[in-house]
């Protein structure tokens, strides 16, 4: 569909209706559970006959054998056994209030349960009260929308695009309820990629998101699978927050046939909502910087009550960022036999936090455990929310052979410098196509969908290929890690004289230092070998200050990926003949200007 946006505009307009009666920032608590139930109306239409007419024979059953029943007549996962519709509720404009929550009362327990996640009992109220007197021409406007033809898909589509409108009216983060589509589209080939088993015949498998908003990646990886093995099963699995968000996910649970119940609401730290399920792939796009700090006393505990046999043994981040606990949350759900997980992060995890802190520790169990597959480095604004840049990682607890051991990294990121682009250094559409012609939010770019050469298909080509070029970094695990050492200097007297205590040299803290040693270094012939303190120290510090000393109860290990220093392109200086003509060539120019203006 591509005048989705167009389809999103036309049920923005309706918005004006509220104008006066609502602030623009509560538009949404109107419009979007408006827009579900119509939705649902439009689904059913085909079959709502067909219903009324099978309701006497079914009167007698229980009220979970009525839903069966009648969910078989119409053909979906629920049914709506009211009298009414959309177009019978406006056909009474006196009685509207009343009838349309005849309407919601007579869908199926399934469909009842996402609608009252909206609390729009409370907004037919405030919309049917004399003084406003805007219910009627609110869903006289949405029985004229027309959703023939309309996928899940393309409802995604509108739904995200009606979520960020809202979301810019209120000062909200849009970005919390969606990712871009053409990175879901990204993480699921790389999430997919070298899975021969997908092809089998019948193969059933799980998908999982733990913050699955509106359920755009569940939605895409399903339809991903498909494409590429129409016989496979997906199972969708998740878990959202925000209530919304939530009961739009489930709405399009139902109408895509899959299994509503298996989406969880409620905040995935404190309440795991699949606390005993295990899953093949999980996919997620946790909010960026999250605080943590409301569900700390139930995270610390878990931490400390449960070490390892819980989600967060290997540490906890700072309180203010939260994305690792997501992480671990996720790696927690692995199977033994094998998961793969495609999660994207903005630069934070990469190396916030010093060696013994609780990013690094995390980090530290991630590599050392050998799951750390791969890191994409995105563009920079590519999201709605931030125009900050972006990673992808995929982390698996069952790499290929050939993988084990190693890290590895893809610059994705393309490069704006002109110098480079003329060189033929670099192709500045490999990555993406261009600046959109129309910024949505924080968002202006897109990585194109083309052959093997653009876009995201060479992404994923790069990853497969799984080799160096100048856009690949293929390192071993140990080259990210490090011993965070305290070198000690002695303290002197006015003298000179060494203070010592009980027979050692004092440590004079004005001249403590500390020193990162990484754990390999790069040989004459640029060949990474292991090193060790001494070594290190031998070669780099000791001859500087040969009486320093190493406080080894100090030394800590720490792990960081400094993502732009391995790809960090080195560009000379211009010469100062170069700068010093461009100099004259202003002052001439300057010159020539003032004759002008003083003649």
């Amino acid at each position: 569909m591509t005048n989705f946006k167009e389809k999103a505009d036309l049920i923005w307009a309706i918005a004006e209706l509220l104008r006066g009666d609502y602030k623009r920032s509560d538009y949404g608590k109107v419009i979007l559970p408006l827009t579900v139930l119509r939705r649902l109306d439009a689904v059913l239409a085909p079959t709502k006959e067909k219903v009324l007419t099978f309701l006497p024979r079914v009167e007698r059953l229980s009220d979970s054998a009525k839903d069966l029943t009648l969910n078989k007549v119409a053909g979906y996962n629920f049914h709506n056994r009211s009298q009414f519709d959309f177009a019978k509720i406006v056909s009474d404009p006196n009685n509207v209030a009343m009838n349309l929550r005849n309407y919601i009362n007579g869908f199926s327990a399934n469909a009842r349960e996402i609608i009252e996640y909206f609390n729009f009992d409370d907004q037919i109220d405030r919309m049917d009260d004399p003084k406003s007197d805007i219910l009627f021409q609110t869903v006289k406007s949405f029985s004229e929308i027309n959703f023939d033809g309309v996928s899940s898909e393309d409802m995604g589509y509108i739904f995200e695009e009606l979520i960020r409108q809202f979301a810019e009216q209120s000062n909200e983060t849009a970005g919390e309820h969606f990712t871009p589509r053409e990175v879901i589209e990204l993480m699921v080939n790389l999430l997919f990629s070298n899975d021969d088993e997908i092809f089998q015949e019948g193969i059933v498998r799980t998908l999982y998101d733990p913050a699955c908003g509106t359920g755009g990646m569940l939605s895409m990886g399903e339809k991903h699978l498909k494409k590429l093995n129409p016989d496979a099963k997906l199972e969708l699995f998740g878990q959202e927050i925000n209530p919304e968000s939530y009961a739009i996910c489930k709405s399009d649970m139902l109408i895509k046939g899959d299994n509503p119940s298996n989406i969880k609401f409620g905040n995935t730290f404190t309440v795991d909502g699949l606390r005993d399920e295990k899953f093949d792939y999980m996919l997620s796009n946790p909010p960026f910087g999250v605080d943590w700090k409301k569900a700390s006393k139930t995270i610390k505990a878990e931490e400390e009550n449960l070490g390892y046999a819980g989600r967060f043994g290997a540490g906890l981040p700072r309180i203010n960022d939260g994305s690792l606990l997501f992480l671990q949350h996720m790696i927690f759900k692995m199977r033994d036999e094998g998961s793969r997980i495609g999660i994207v992060f903005n630069g934070s995890p990469l190396f916030t936090g010093q060696a013994g802190s609780g990013e690094s520790n995390i980090r530290q169990w991630i590599i050392e455990n050998d799951w750390l597959e791969a890191i994409i480095a995105l563009p920079d604004q590519l999201f709605y929310n931030t125009g900050i840049s972006t990673y992808i990682w995929i982390v698996n607890n069952n790499k290929d052979a050939e993988r084990q051991g190693n890290i590895q990294l893809i610059n994705a990121t393309g490069t704006k410098d002109e110098e480079l682009i003329n060189e033929g250094k670099r192709d500045f559409n490999r990555f993406w196509n261009k600046l959109m012609p129309r910024s949505l939010g924080n968002k202006r770019k897109v990585i194109p969908e083309q052959d093997d050469t653009r876009g995201v298909n060479y992404i994923t080509k790069l990853y497969g290929e799984y080799a160096e070029s100048e856009f690949v970094k293929i390192l071993p695990n140990e080259y990210f890690g490090y011993w965070r050492v305290t070198v000690e200097q002695p303290l002197k007297d006015t003298d000179g004289n060494v203070i010592k205590s009980k027979g050692k040299p004092k440590a004079n803290p004005h001249l403590r230092d500390s020193e990162n040693i990484p754990f390999l270094r790069e040989d004459t012939e640029g060949n990474l070998v292991p090193q060790t303190i001494e070594e290190y120290m031998s070669r780099e510090v000791f001859p500087h200050v040969p009486d320093a000393w190493i406080d080894e109860k100090k030394t800590k290990i720490g792990y960081e990926i400094n993502f732009t220093k391995y790809f960090y392109e080195f560009k000379p200086l211009r010469s100062l003949t170069d700068i010093r003509a461009d100099i004259l060539a202003l002052e001439e120019s300057s010159l020539e200007l003032e004759k002008k203006v003083l003649i």
